[in-house]
C-alpha cells in the first residue's frame, strides 16, 4: 500500500500590529523573509469569513525551506481579539517552537529585540535546553537546543 505524503504543513500565521518589528525578529532567530504584499479580495474574505478585509502578510521561511511562518497585520477588520499575553495553560494556539543550535547565542540576539525568558532556561533529560520567551508584542515562542 503507497503511504500518501499528505497533509504537509504549509504555515502557521501569527496576527501582529508591528510587521516590520516582528519581521526583523524572525529574521534575527535565523528565518528568511520569502515574500510581503497585501492580501483583499473576495476569494480572501471567502477563505476566512472576514468580508472586505485588508491584511498586509510576510511569508517568512526556515532556512530548510520545509517551515513557513506567516505574520499578518489586519488593516480592516478591526483586530477581535489578543491573547498574546494569555498563560500557556489558555486554550487554543499559543506559541510555535523551534530548534536552535545554541540557546545561549540566540538569546543574547533576541533580547536586543525585546525578548524576554518567560521563566528560565531548563534541561530536559540530556536531551534537550529549552525555554519559553515572550517575543514581539508578546507572543509565546518555544526555543529548544538539542544536546549531545
Amino acid at each position: 500500500m503507497k503511504k500518501s505524503k499528505f497533509p504537509l504543513m504549509h504555515n502557521m500565521g501569527i496576527v501582529v500590529e508591528n510587521l516590520d518589528a516582528a519581521i526583523e525578529f524572525f529574521t534575527e532567530l535565523g528565518l528568511e523573509l520569502e515574500g510581503r504584499g497585501p492580501v483583499e479580495g473576495d476569494w480572501a474574505g471567502g477563505v476566512t469569513g472576514l468580508r472586505d478585509m485588508r491584511v498586509e502578510i510576510a511569508m517568512m521561511r526556515t532556512p530548510d525551506g520545509h517551515g513557513r511562518l506567516e505574520l499578518s497585520r489586519f488593516l480592516a477588520p478591526p483586530v477581535a481579539a489578543d491573547h498574546r499575553r494569555a498563560p500557556v495553560n489558555a486554550l487554543g494556539y499559543l506559541r510555535v517552537m523551534f530548534t536552535v543550535e545554541d540557546l545561549d547565542d540566540t538569546l543574547a540576539r533576541l533580547r536586543k529585540h525585546g525578548a524576554e525568558v518567560v521563566d528560565q532556561v531548563v534541561e530536559y533529560e540530556d536531551v534537550y535546553r529549552l525555554c519559553y520567551i515572550r517575543g514581539p508584542e508578546g507572543i509565546l515562542i518555544g526555543l529548544a537546543q538539542e544536546l549531545g
